[in-house]
């Protein structure tokens, strides 16, 4: 008896039958003809390992998102599910308890346990009215609603048998439940032989077990645990009683291994492309890079073939992604697109990235593109890069050139390629806030129809900073040098061969910061006074002697109001004798320190006329910038309201206002209202508006399973809607579907197009159609699934 402790029998009761009774505890004997944990775990595991447990691997292989489920009632579990059991950390460690009300062994050939019979093992328990072992044939049986828990499933059958020695086991009339995750379903009948097991007439479904609203059938079902596959064979899927997909034949992975095979398809319909459907094929290549090929059939376009590649290493990751339409029905054209990410680590300081972009043609976009951003796209960029970053230092070597995705957009107005450009920067600190830094740029230019060059950017500076919570004193001097190196091709226009620039860049940047408490509507604030000067002295430099390969004028802002150039690019220095005033107010919550108000002011003062243009723009002649105001007001938890607006004092006209608001209410209900007006300031005109544009776009839930969508984008300029959509969603436990009617915009020529997305999601296996997600998180700022 030195081992009794492994397996102990505790009488519930008094047995009622005159082979065995007894009132204490006893234990199975040393004697005894079998291995004691192997009858209990054998039948643990067939009820288990060898059915259902890989399935519900397989569900769990996906994210688990608990917000998918808030519409479910709390999960009805089976009504013999025990909550008291242990952990299943502790399997290994604890030993295994077997209960009976009755234990017969006085027939050799047939052990008997009956009446309550109960097996436990930490998270595990095993039940049935009556089991029976055969220790000469090494059989077992189980009979009287035989029941398994862990924490992750229940399982209950009407009778299972098995033997040992082959590791086989057959349940009978079988219906379980994942705990960890949604799912139940049933099994006519379940057999399991070592790493193998095969379920008859059996189903699946993620809704409660009283309302099954989608199920799978399947005639049979094979699982391989060696190779980590399970393979369903007449499969038929069914939305409510109506069946709406049918598989003779499919197979899918059961653990973490990943299998080859086809993935739902995406449907969808549009005027441009007619009816479109993609078959996606997964290829399992190797563990650690894998494809995907994805043929699509476009009604008035014709097959377009399409494949992705995913690559992955200990330092570096990728996809590349192509697609390819011999003779488009539509222009007789091959078109084509090709994609290629990258990240890789080269060491701790070093790293490569590329994005690599290719189109067919300059209407790709306008003709397979699903949004009014992308059919807007003008310039496609390509960039390789090698990044590196140290202590005090930045650096990177890119190749960049631009591939035009707009029609009207011709060959010489491309952008130069940049082959390459290499950018170094380190700034050395010092005590007492002393720094010395350098920026630098060295650039190739070359383009296809112009000359090329070769640019190099040095800005040595020496700066000085200090900054408390009260406020901030910041001042740099640098001097910028440009160095040129230019084609022959350019000896008509520019003599020089290799022209420069020099000039010395002065800035001082203080700010100051009061508070005081105060009450907003009964509520205890602290409101912020903030004035800041920022002062910026660049002397004048002749710069038409230098040609203009990547600058341009930048679009005014508030930010624009503290910085040292007008200009991106190091083509043009702008000239500076100027002082930006500004001030800042903000209103925090005493109790909880969150922002209710932030409203800005400042405008830039010029001492001297602002002289370095762009070519054949005239020098401007004014006493100050618009007035650039900026104003966030939070008036409670849901409604917020942003307004921003430029002044031009010498031309009393608005250059540019925006109106932006956003409204919420219950758990997901939101409102956003913007209006946008630009004026094309450098012009000088009253009449050069270049936007002005509304946008009103909602989710509306009427209640916890139905909700409205819309947008509705459109132009006052052009007296046009440029995007316009409205759909209805609907969900409950386990099913949610989308419908969607769309136009928008799909070319600078104002031809629209009209889409339909349908959308079928059977939570918790996939999701059936177009997917709008993206569209609708895009387009409905605050939209939530």
């Amino acid at each position: 008896m030195s081992r009794r402790n492994k397996f102990a029998i505790e009488p519930t009761c008094i047995a009622a039958t005159p082979r065995f009774a007894a009132s204490f505890p006893l234990f199975w004997p040393d004697d005894f003809p079998v291995p004691r944990t192997r009858l209990a775990l054998s039948l643990t595991a067939a009820l288990a390992a060898g059915f259902i447990a890989p399935l519900a691997h397989a569900q769990s292989r996906a994210e688990y998102d608990p917000a998918l489920w808030v519409l479910c009632r709390p999960n009805a579990l089976y009504e013999f599910h025990r909550p008291d059991l242990g952990n299943e950390s502790e399997r290994d460690k604890v030993q295994t308890t077997l209960y009976a009300e009755s234990f017969d062994i006085h027939d050799k050939h047939d052990y008997v346990l009956s009446g309550n019979v109960e097996i436990l093992r930490a998270d595990q328990r095993v039940a049935a009215a009556l089991m029976r072992y055969d220790p000469e044939r090494e059989t077992w049986s189980a009979q009287g609603q035989v029941q398994y828990q862990d924490s992750g499933m229940l399982m209950e059958a009407a009778r299972a048998e098995g033997e040992l020695e082959g590791d086989r086991a057959e349940l009978h009339s079988l219906r379980y439940q994942l705990l960890r995750m949604r799912g139940n379903g049933e099994a006519e009948r379940a057999t399991n032989a070592g790493d193998k097991s095969q379920l008859d007439g059996v189903s699946y479904t993620t809704c409660d077990p009283g309302d099954r609203q989608w199920l799978i059938r399947a005639g049979r079902l094979d699982i391989d645990q060696a190779e980590g596959i399970a393979t369903v064979r007449n499969a038929t899927l069914h939305l409510g009683k109506v069946p709406l997909l049918y598989l003779p034949v499919a197979s899918f992975p059961i653990d973490d291994r990943r299998k080859s095979g086809f993935l739902f398809p995406s449907i969808g319909a549009s005027r441009s492309r007619g009816f479109d459907i993609a078959a996606p094929y997964y290829l399992n290549l190797a563990p650690n890079y894998d494809a995907t090929l994805i043929p699509r059939l476009m009604t008035k376009r014709g097959v377009m073939l399409g494949a992705q590649f995913r690559y992955l290493s200990e330092n570096h990751r990728g996809e590349v992604y192509g697609a390819w339409l011999p003779n488009d029905d539509q222009t007789g054209a091959d078109r084509g697109t090709l994609t290629w990410e990258h990240r890789g680590r080269l060491s701790d300081h070093w790293q490569v990235v590329s994005n690599i972009n290719h189109i067919s043609d300059d209407r790709y976009f306008e003709d397979f593109g699903d949004s009014l951003s992308m059919a807007a796209t003008s310039l496609l960029e390509s960039q390789a890069a090698l990044i590196g970053r140290g202590a005090y230092w930045n650096a990177s070597v890119a190749v960049q050139e631009w591939t035009i995705a707009d029609p009207y957009i011709s060959s010489n107005a491309e952008p130069f390629r940049r082959l390459p450009r290499a950018l170094f920067s380190w700034e050395q600190p010092f005590a007492g806030g002393l720094s010395t830094g350098l920026r630098s740029e060295g650039v190739v230019f070359e383009h296809s129809q112009r000359p090329g060059a070769t640019r190099v950017d040095l800005y040595p500076y020496l700066a000085w900073r200090h900054e408390r919570a009260a406020g901030f004193l910041r001042s740099e001097l640098g001097l910028r040098h440009t160095q040129y190196q230019l084609d022959s091709d350019y000896r008509s226009a520019y003599p020089d061969a290799s022209p420069s620039r020099t000039t010395p860049i002065l800035s001082v940047d203080g700010g100051l910061v009061f508070e005081r408490p105060v009450n907003w509507f009964q509520t205890p604030m602290l409101q912020t006074l903030e004035p800041r000067v920022y002062y910026l002295s660049v002397p004048y430099r002749d710069q038409s002697h230098l040609p203009v390969f990547d600058a341009q004028e930048l679009g005014f802002s508030w930010g624009q109001l503290f910085r040292p150039n007008r200009f991106a690019g190091a083509d043009r220095q702008s000239d500076a004798n100027q002082a930006t005033l500004a001030v800042t107010t903000r209103l925090f919550e005493a109790a909880s320190g969150r922002e209710r108000l932030s409203a800005s002011l400042g405008q830039i003062r010029y001492f001297q006329d602002l002289r370095v243009q762009m070519p054949n723009v005239a020098a401007v002649d004014r006493s100050g910038s618009a007035y650039v105001a900026d104003t966030e007001l939070m008036l409670d938890d849901r409604w917020s309201i942003g307004i921003s607006q430029q002044w031009d004092p010498s031309r009393e006209l608005s250059d540019l206002s925006t109106l932006r608001s956003q409204f919420r209410w219950g758990d997901a209900g939101v409102l956003n209202f913007a209006y946008r007006f630009r004026r094309d300031a450098r012009t000088g005109t009253a009449d050069r508006v270049t936007l002005e544009q509304f946008d009103v776009s909602a989710l509306v839930p009427l209640n916890d399973r139905w909700r409205l969508v819309g947008r509705w984008n459109y132009s006052l300029l052009d007296d046009s809607t440029l995007e316009a959509f409205a759909g209805v969603e609907w969900e409950n436990c386990c099913l949610a579907t989308r419908i969607l009617a769309r136009r928008y915009v799909r070319n600078i020529e104002s031809e629209r197009n009209t889409s339909l997305y349908v959308e079928l999601e059977l939570k918790g296996l996939s999701t059936l159609g177009r997917k709008s997600g993206q569209l609708l998180e895009r387009a409905i700022l605050g939209y939530t699934h």
